[in-house]
Protein backbone atom coordinates (compact mmCIF):
# COMPACT_ATOMS: atom_id res chain seq x y z
CA UNK A 1 0.00 0.00 0.00
CA UNK A 2 3.04 2.38 0.63
CA UNK A 3 4.39 1.71 -2.80
CA UNK A 4 1.30 2.41 -4.47
CA UNK A 5 0.71 5.69 -2.32
CA UNK A 6 4.40 6.85 -3.43
CA UNK A 7 3.88 5.97 -7.18
CA UNK A 8 0.38 7.93 -7.04
CA UNK A 9 1.49 10.59 -4.84
CA UNK A 10 -1.26 10.27 -2.35
CA UNK A 11 -1.15 8.94 1.46
CA UNK A 12 -1.88 5.79 2.42
CA UNK A 13 -5.11 6.70 3.44
CA UNK A 14 -6.31 7.25 0.35
CA UNK A 15 -5.04 4.04 -1.43
CA UNK A 16 -6.95 1.91 1.33
CA UNK A 17 -10.07 4.63 0.82
CA UNK A 18 -9.60 3.65 -2.91
CA UNK A 19 -9.25 -0.11 -2.48
CA UNK A 20 -12.01 -0.43 0.08
CA UNK A 21 -14.44 1.36 -2.66
CA UNK A 22 -14.84 3.98 -0.21
CA UNK A 23 -16.75 7.13 -1.76
CA UNK A 24 -15.27 10.39 -1.07
CA UNK A 25 -12.30 10.34 -3.64
CA UNK A 26 -12.75 12.85 -6.40
CA UNK A 27 -12.28 10.77 -9.76
CA UNK A 28 -8.83 12.24 -11.09
CA UNK A 29 -7.45 10.94 -7.49
CA UNK A 30 -8.86 7.78 -7.78
CA UNK A 31 -8.04 7.18 -11.02
CA UNK A 32 -4.14 7.21 -10.43
CA UNK A 33 -4.56 5.33 -7.43
CA UNK A 34 -6.41 2.32 -9.65
CA UNK A 35 -3.42 2.60 -12.39
CA UNK A 36 -0.23 2.91 -10.03
CA UNK A 37 -2.09 -0.16 -8.80
CA UNK A 38 -2.46 -2.24 -11.92
CA UNK A 39 1.50 -1.38 -12.17
CA UNK A 40 2.72 -2.51 -9.43
CA UNK A 41 0.43 -5.26 -9.76
CA UNK A 42 -1.19 -4.63 -6.30
CA UNK A 43 -4.10 -6.61 -4.61
CA UNK A 44 -5.22 -5.63 -1.25
CA UNK A 45 -4.96 -8.36 1.22
CA UNK A 46 -8.05 -10.16 2.33
CA UNK A 47 -6.90 -12.04 5.36
CA UNK A 48 -4.68 -8.92 6.50
CA UNK A 49 -7.73 -6.88 6.40
CA UNK A 50 -9.69 -9.73 8.26
CA UNK A 51 -6.98 -9.70 10.94
CA UNK A 52 -7.24 -5.89 11.49
CA UNK A 53 -10.90 -5.47 11.65
CA UNK A 54 -12.04 -9.34 12.31
CA UNK A 55 -14.71 -9.24 9.75
CA UNK A 56 -13.90 -11.87 6.79
CA UNK A 57 -17.20 -10.41 4.87
CA UNK A 58 -17.78 -14.08 4.09
CA UNK A 59 -21.15 -15.93 5.71
CA UNK A 60 -21.17 -19.58 5.61
CA UNK A 61 -24.20 -21.66 4.28
CA UNK A 62 -24.11 -25.60 5.52
CA UNK A 63 -27.27 -27.29 3.98
CA UNK A 64 -27.55 -31.34 3.12
CA UNK A 65 -28.15 -31.60 -0.52
CA UNK A 66 -27.42 -29.49 -3.50
CA UNK A 67 -29.83 -31.77 -5.61
CA UNK A 68 -33.43 -30.00 -4.85
CA UNK A 69 -34.69 -27.64 -6.49
CA UNK A 70 -35.75 -25.65 -3.03
CA UNK A 71 -31.87 -25.87 -1.56
CA UNK A 72 -30.69 -24.36 -4.99
CA UNK A 73 -32.91 -21.66 -5.68
CA UNK A 74 -32.83 -20.80 -2.13
CA UNK A 75 -28.75 -20.69 -2.02
CA UNK A 76 -28.87 -18.55 -5.42
CA UNK A 77 -30.86 -16.12 -3.61
CA UNK A 78 -28.32 -15.85 -0.95
CA UNK A 79 -25.75 -15.74 -2.84
CA UNK A 80 -27.15 -12.89 -4.75
CA UNK A 81 -28.60 -10.88 -2.03
CA UNK A 82 -25.00 -11.69 0.04
CA UNK A 83 -23.25 -9.92 -2.92
CA UNK A 84 -25.28 -7.59 -3.30
CA UNK A 85 -24.10 -6.85 0.83
CA UNK A 86 -20.29 -6.80 -0.10
CA UNK A 87 -20.02 -10.39 1.29
CA UNK A 88 -18.90 -13.43 -0.49
CA UNK A 89 -20.50 -17.03 0.14
CA UNK A 90 -18.81 -20.52 1.21
CA UNK A 91 -20.77 -23.74 0.96
CA UNK A 92 -20.36 -26.42 2.70
CA UNK A 93 -22.60 -29.56 2.32
CA UNK A 94 -22.77 -32.29 4.51
CA UNK A 95 -23.20 -35.55 2.55
CA UNK A 96 -25.18 -37.25 5.39
CA UNK A 97 -27.46 -35.91 7.62
CA UNK A 98 -25.89 -37.45 10.97
CA UNK A 99 -24.45 -35.67 13.98
CA UNK A 100 -20.96 -36.67 13.41
CA UNK A 101 -21.33 -34.96 9.01
CA UNK A 102 -23.39 -31.87 11.05
CA UNK A 103 -20.39 -31.46 13.50
CA UNK A 104 -18.15 -31.88 10.66
CA UNK A 105 -19.45 -29.43 8.56
CA UNK A 106 -19.55 -26.67 11.79
CA UNK A 107 -16.09 -27.58 12.52
CA UNK A 108 -14.91 -27.03 8.65
CA UNK A 109 -16.70 -23.87 8.63
CA UNK A 110 -14.61 -22.69 11.83
CA UNK A 111 -11.61 -23.21 10.17
CA UNK A 112 -12.67 -21.15 6.43
CA UNK A 113 -13.40 -17.66 8.76
CA UNK A 114 -16.78 -16.66 8.26
CA UNK A 115 -18.65 -13.90 9.82
CA UNK A 116 -21.77 -16.17 9.97
CA UNK A 117 -23.54 -19.17 9.73
CA UNK A 118 -26.87 -19.71 7.85
CA UNK A 119 -28.59 -23.62 7.87
CA UNK A 120 -30.14 -24.55 5.05
CA UNK A 121 -30.95 -28.15 6.60
CA UNK A 122 -33.90 -29.99 8.53
CA UNK A 123 -32.60 -28.66 12.16
CA UNK A 124 -35.25 -30.49 13.62
CA UNK A 125 -33.83 -33.67 12.98
CA UNK A 126 -30.86 -32.40 14.84
CA UNK A 127 -29.50 -33.60 18.48
CA UNK A 128 -29.32 -30.13 19.76
CA UNK A 129 -26.96 -30.74 22.57
CA UNK A 130 -24.33 -32.63 20.25
CA UNK A 131 -24.04 -29.75 18.20
CA UNK A 132 -21.62 -26.44 19.40
CA UNK A 133 -21.67 -23.67 17.47
CA UNK A 134 -19.49 -20.88 18.80
CA UNK A 135 -21.71 -18.03 20.53
CA UNK A 136 -20.03 -15.17 19.12
CA UNK A 137 -21.59 -16.39 15.20
CA UNK A 138 -24.60 -14.98 13.89
CA UNK A 139 -26.85 -17.78 13.06
CA UNK A 140 -29.81 -17.84 10.66
CA UNK A 141 -32.21 -21.43 9.75
CA UNK A 142 -33.62 -21.24 6.41
CA UNK A 143 -36.99 -23.49 6.00
CA UNK A 144 -36.62 -25.75 8.69
CA UNK A 145 -37.88 -25.46 12.79
CA UNK A 146 -35.03 -24.50 14.82
CA UNK A 147 -37.51 -24.35 18.21
CA UNK A 148 -35.47 -21.61 20.58
CA UNK A 149 -32.62 -22.14 19.07
CA UNK A 150 -32.01 -20.11 16.56
CA UNK A 151 -33.90 -17.13 14.16
CA UNK A 152 -35.96 -18.87 11.00
CA UNK A 153 -36.68 -17.72 8.04
CA UNK A 154 -39.40 -19.88 6.61
CA UNK A 155 -42.25 -19.84 3.50
CA UNK A 156 -45.21 -19.32 4.67
CA UNK A 157 -45.64 -23.34 3.89
CA UNK A 158 -49.27 -23.57 6.07
CA UNK A 159 -50.73 -20.63 4.24
CA UNK A 160 -49.73 -21.60 0.68
CA UNK A 161 -50.94 -25.32 1.17
CA UNK A 162 -54.22 -23.87 2.51
CA UNK A 163 -54.72 -21.48 -0.59
CA UNK A 164 -53.97 -24.56 -2.89
CA UNK A 165 -56.18 -26.95 -1.51
CA UNK A 166 -59.41 -24.21 -1.13
CA UNK A 167 -59.17 -23.24 -4.72
CA UNK A 168 -59.87 -26.85 -5.39
CA UNK A 169 -62.40 -27.25 -2.83
CA UNK A 170 -64.00 -24.04 -4.62
CA UNK A 171 -63.72 -25.34 -7.74
CA UNK A 172 -66.42 -27.98 -6.10
CA UNK A 173 -64.66 -30.70 -5.60
CA UNK A 174 -65.45 -33.20 -3.72
CA UNK A 175 -62.37 -33.60 -1.65
CA UNK A 176 -58.10 -33.29 -2.52
CA UNK A 177 -55.84 -35.81 -2.83
CA UNK A 178 -52.07 -35.02 -1.50
CA UNK A 179 -48.75 -35.80 -3.04
CA UNK A 180 -46.34 -35.33 -0.28
CA UNK A 181 -43.07 -34.65 0.32
CA UNK A 182 -40.35 -37.14 2.31
CA UNK A 183 -41.73 -37.65 5.93
CA UNK A 184 -38.32 -36.18 7.15
CA UNK A 185 -39.26 -32.99 5.36
CA UNK A 186 -40.31 -29.67 7.28
CA UNK A 187 -41.79 -28.54 4.60
CA UNK A 188 -43.46 -31.47 3.33
CA UNK A 189 -44.79 -32.13 6.37
CA UNK A 190 -45.97 -28.02 6.72
CA UNK A 191 -48.11 -28.79 3.93
CA UNK A 192 -49.17 -32.13 4.52
CA UNK A 193 -50.82 -30.79 8.19
CA UNK A 194 -51.98 -27.71 6.32
CA UNK A 195 -53.66 -30.24 3.38
CA UNK A 196 -55.55 -32.42 6.10
CA UNK A 197 -56.17 -29.25 8.87
CA UNK A 198 -58.24 -27.69 5.74
CA UNK A 199 -59.96 -30.66 4.79
CA UNK A 200 -60.93 -31.39 8.26
CA UNK A 201 -62.54 -27.67 8.39
CA UNK A 202 -63.95 -27.95 5.51
CA UNK A 203 -65.88 -31.18 6.69
CA UNK A 204 -64.56 -32.97 3.86
CA UNK A 205 -63.28 -36.26 3.95
CA UNK A 206 -59.22 -36.74 4.12
CA UNK A 207 -57.71 -39.53 1.16
CA UNK A 208 -54.90 -41.67 1.85
CA UNK A 209 -51.30 -39.98 1.62
CA UNK A 210 -49.22 -40.73 -1.10
CA UNK A 211 -45.48 -40.11 -0.88
CA UNK A 212 -42.59 -38.92 -3.11
CA UNK A 213 -39.11 -37.67 -2.43
CA UNK A 214 -39.22 -34.17 -4.29
CA UNK A 215 -38.58 -35.69 -7.37
CA UNK A 216 -40.36 -35.81 -11.25
CA UNK A 217 -39.33 -39.54 -10.89
CA UNK A 218 -41.46 -40.28 -7.85
CA UNK A 219 -44.42 -38.13 -8.73
CA UNK A 220 -44.48 -40.31 -12.16
CA UNK A 221 -44.42 -43.47 -9.62
CA UNK A 222 -47.44 -42.18 -7.18
CA UNK A 223 -49.42 -41.01 -9.96
CA UNK A 224 -49.60 -44.34 -11.67
CA UNK A 225 -51.28 -45.27 -8.26
CA UNK A 226 -53.12 -42.08 -7.72
CA UNK A 227 -54.63 -42.33 -11.97
CA UNK A 228 -56.29 -45.68 -10.84
CA UNK A 229 -58.57 -44.29 -8.50
CA UNK A 230 -61.57 -41.87 -8.85
CA UNK A 231 -59.92 -38.73 -7.85
CA UNK A 232 -60.63 -35.36 -9.07
CA UNK A 233 -57.90 -33.05 -7.60
CA UNK A 234 -54.51 -33.55 -6.32
CA UNK A 235 -52.10 -31.10 -4.67
CA UNK A 236 -49.10 -31.94 -5.11
CA UNK A 237 -46.02 -31.22 -2.34
CA UNK A 238 -43.91 -29.57 -5.09
CA UNK A 239 -43.85 -28.82 -9.06
CA UNK A 240 -41.38 -31.41 -9.55
CA UNK A 241 -43.56 -34.22 -8.44
CA UNK A 242 -46.48 -32.71 -10.10
CA UNK A 243 -44.48 -33.04 -13.31
CA UNK A 244 -44.49 -36.95 -12.82
CA UNK A 245 -47.93 -36.69 -12.13
CA UNK A 246 -49.07 -35.28 -15.19
CA UNK A 247 -47.19 -37.63 -17.07
CA UNK A 248 -48.88 -40.53 -15.09
CA UNK A 249 -52.39 -39.33 -15.62
CA UNK A 250 -51.70 -38.76 -19.33
CA UNK A 251 -50.47 -42.31 -19.96
CA UNK A 252 -54.01 -43.66 -17.93
CA UNK A 253 -55.88 -41.75 -20.36
CA UNK A 254 -56.85 -38.97 -17.46
CA UNK A 255 -57.01 -35.71 -18.88
CA UNK A 256 -56.15 -32.65 -16.67
CA UNK A 257 -58.10 -30.62 -16.43
CA UNK A 258 -61.12 -32.03 -17.51
CA UNK A 259 -61.01 -35.13 -15.15
CA UNK A 260 -58.47 -34.20 -12.57
CA UNK A 261 -57.93 -30.82 -11.64
CA UNK A 262 -53.41 -30.86 -10.25
CA UNK A 263 -52.29 -28.22 -8.01
CA UNK A 264 -48.24 -27.47 -7.14
CA UNK A 265 -46.22 -26.01 -5.08
CA UNK A 266 -42.90 -24.06 -5.21
CA UNK A 267 -43.59 -22.24 -9.33
CA UNK A 268 -40.52 -22.97 -10.77
CA UNK A 269 -39.82 -21.02 -14.13
CA UNK A 270 -40.38 -24.09 -16.21
CA UNK A 271 -44.41 -24.54 -14.55
CA UNK A 272 -45.37 -22.12 -17.03
CA UNK A 273 -44.76 -24.56 -19.79
CA UNK A 274 -46.01 -27.88 -18.40
CA UNK A 275 -48.73 -29.33 -20.21
CA UNK A 276 -50.86 -28.30 -19.24
CA UNK A 277 -49.64 -25.08 -17.50
CA UNK A 278 -49.30 -25.66 -13.93
CA UNK A 279 -51.47 -24.09 -11.39
CA UNK A 280 -48.84 -23.61 -8.39
CA UNK A 281 -48.43 -22.25 -5.29
CA UNK A 282 -45.82 -19.25 -5.74
CA UNK A 283 -42.54 -19.29 -3.33
CA UNK A 284 -40.39 -16.25 -3.67
CA UNK A 285 -37.09 -17.66 -3.02
CA UNK A 286 -35.02 -14.11 -3.38
CA UNK A 287 -37.19 -12.66 -0.53
CA UNK A 288 -36.27 -15.31 1.79
CA UNK A 289 -32.59 -15.34 0.72
CA UNK A 290 -32.38 -11.96 1.24
CA UNK A 291 -34.03 -12.22 4.70
CA UNK A 292 -31.50 -15.01 5.52
CA UNK A 293 -28.74 -12.45 4.46
CA UNK A 294 -30.22 -9.56 6.12
CA UNK A 295 -30.50 -11.48 9.56
CA UNK A 296 -27.19 -12.35 10.23
CA UNK A 297 -26.01 -8.60 9.07
CA UNK A 298 -28.46 -7.52 11.72
CA UNK A 299 -26.90 -9.84 14.43
CA UNK A 300 -23.39 -8.46 13.33
CA UNK A 301 -24.18 -5.41 14.20
CA UNK A 302 -26.14 -5.13 16.79
CA UNK A 303 -24.30 -8.23 18.80
CA UNK A 304 -27.57 -10.08 19.44
CA UNK A 305 -29.40 -13.03 18.44
CA UNK A 306 -32.87 -12.42 17.77
CA UNK A 307 -35.09 -15.60 18.23
CA UNK A 308 -38.39 -16.53 16.66
CA UNK A 309 -39.96 -17.20 12.88
CA UNK A 310 -40.15 -14.68 9.75
CA UNK A 311 -43.13 -15.77 7.65
CA UNK A 312 -42.43 -14.98 3.96
CA UNK A 313 -45.73 -14.59 1.95
CA UNK A 314 -47.11 -16.97 -0.57
CA UNK A 315 -49.20 -16.76 -3.50
CA UNK A 316 -51.67 -18.82 -5.93
CA UNK A 317 -50.41 -18.93 -9.12
CA UNK A 318 -54.02 -19.76 -11.37
CA UNK A 319 -53.12 -21.71 -14.88
CA UNK A 320 -55.04 -24.12 -16.68
CA UNK A 321 -54.23 -27.20 -14.82
CA UNK A 322 -57.29 -26.83 -12.52
CA UNK A 323 -61.20 -26.25 -13.44
CA UNK A 324 -64.73 -27.42 -11.84
CA UNK A 325 -65.01 -31.30 -11.88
Amino acid sequence: MADVARRAGVSSQTVSRVSNGHPGVVDRTREQVLAAMRELGYRPNSAARALRSGRFRTIGVILFSLSTTGNVRTLDAIATSAAAEGYAITVIPVEAPTQDGVNGAFTRMGELAVDAVILLMEVHLLDAASISLPTDVPVVVADSDAGDRYPVVDTDQAAGSRTAVEHLLGLGHRTVVHLAGPSESFSAQRREDAWRRTLHEAGRDVPPVYRGDWSAASGYAAGQEIARTDATAVFAANDQMALGLLRALAEAGRKVPQDVSVVGFDDLPDAVAYLPPLTTVHQDFAEVGRRCVAGVLRQMADRTIPHGRTLVPTRLVERASTAAP
